[in-house]
């Protein structure tokens, strides 16, 4: 497991797609999991403060006490944390905007059936910005040519699968989302481009340390899979090193500059 970022207090790593952050009854007979892979890595408990989805690979935070951690889902509660996710999607994204689109309880069948079903839609915004098109000789479903876009997205809240609903409701659904997304295209993709994976990467984070109150700025590299969906469709310098972040970045070591 990468180790993106490591103090006293914290730990940050870079979470492959496919992994569950922890364990979980609903899958028993998994056998890769973040937390406990970085807690014999380090040889400490480590706590959670937010998740990744099973298929979105990126920065992932851990606490590494649970005052820490209390005071760092704090942070990810009022949107004090930045983040920001880099996506390939359906069709062609021309123009940057937000999605202020509330979503209804996501329930799974088992682990949430005793939650009220009747819970109002929650407030959830996306912020989301094209980076590039292409348009590929290759024919999916009724179209003779297949359009992409990379869009960077900055999600204010962390509603569950938010940046996946939200893209779909727009009509340009992440590639490769089997919940949300375009059947044809993922296997499209699998078929003409060898990608399966959710194309969904936590770039960034960045928060206040709770313990120093420095800015912290973490960035995760995308893996093999990833850049080679980048190479084929010539995106390899369509993502910039840092993104648009009003507040103060931080150093390559994750302390202010």
């Amino acid at each position: 497991m990468m180790v993106l970022y490591q103090d006293e207090h914290l730990i940050a790593v870079n979470k492959p797609t496919g992994w569950l952050v922890h364990r979980s009854w609903l899958d028993r007979h998994e056998t890769q999991f973040v937390m406990q892979t970085v807690r014999d890595q380090i040889g400490q408990h480590v706590f959670t403060v937010h998740r990744l989805d099973r298929p979105t690979s990126g920065v992932l935070l851990m606490a590494l006490s649970s005052d820490v951690a209390r005071g760092l889902s704090q942070q990810f509660e009022r949107h004090e944390v930045q983040k920001v996710y880099h996506a390939v999607v359906r069709g062609y994204v021309l123009a940057g905007g937000t999605i202020d689109y509330a979503l209804t309880e996501e329930l799974d069948k088992l682990a949430d059936k005793q939650i009220n079903l009747n819970k109002a839609p929650q407030p959830a915004v996306t912020h989301y910005q094209p980076l590039a098109t292409v348009e590929m000789p290759v024919a999916i479903g009724r179209y003779a040519t297949s359009r992409y876009s990379l869009v960077e997205l900055q999600p204010e809240t962390g509603r569950k699968h938010q940046l996946r609903r939200h893209m779909a409701h727009i009509r340009h659904p992440i590639i490769g989302d089997t919940a949300h997304g375009d059947l044809r295209q993922n296997r499209g993709m699998a078929q003409h481009f060898a990608s399966s994976r959710l194309m969904l990467h936590a770039s960034h984070l960045q928060f206040q340390h709770p313990v120093t109150g420095k800015r912290v700025h973490i960035s995760a590299p995308r893996d093999s899979s990833w850049q080679a969906v980048m190479s084929q469709f010539g995106w390899l310098e369509a993502i910039p090193e840092f993104p648009g972040i009003e507040l103060p970045l931080a150093d390559a070591n994750g302390q202010d500059s």
